[in-house]
């Protein structure tokens, strides 16, 4: 009988490892979706602010967003530089990512 224990329980702990491994991979796929939702929500609002693109640029962001299952979940724009984050998956596998588009800062350029 301790055999057959001893299967199960090897069973039981292999099983569980699969699962965890999946969670992580299935985790890892919703993070670099949520970060390319972020960049193209991004680059879509700051086309907009700076005229290149039709549109309102946050409602260009959400546009976008929504094409790939995502959410914007803030929109600030400085000018023609738009900050986006979105939020994509439902329940315990959501991820959220942060991402910046728009004209290069004169501020964080260093001056000879």
């Amino acid at each position: 009988m301790s055999g057959a224990s001893l299967a199960v329980g090897a069973l039981v702990i292999t099983s569980v490892c699969a699962v965890g491994m999946a969670s992580v991979g299935a985790a890892s796929v919703w993070s670099a979706r949520a970060a390319g939702a972020a960049d193209a929500a991004a680059l879509a609002a700051a086309d907009a602010a700076s005229g290149a693109a039709t549109g309102v640029p946050c409602e260009r962001a959400a546009e976008v967003a929504r094409a790939v299952g995502a959410e914007v979940v803030a929109c600030d724009l400085d000018d023609t530089t738009a900050t986006i984050r979105v939020r994509i998956g439902t329940g315990p596998l959501v991820a959220e990512a942060r991402a910046r588009a728009g004209a290069e800062s004169t501020a964080l350029t260093a001056t000879s």
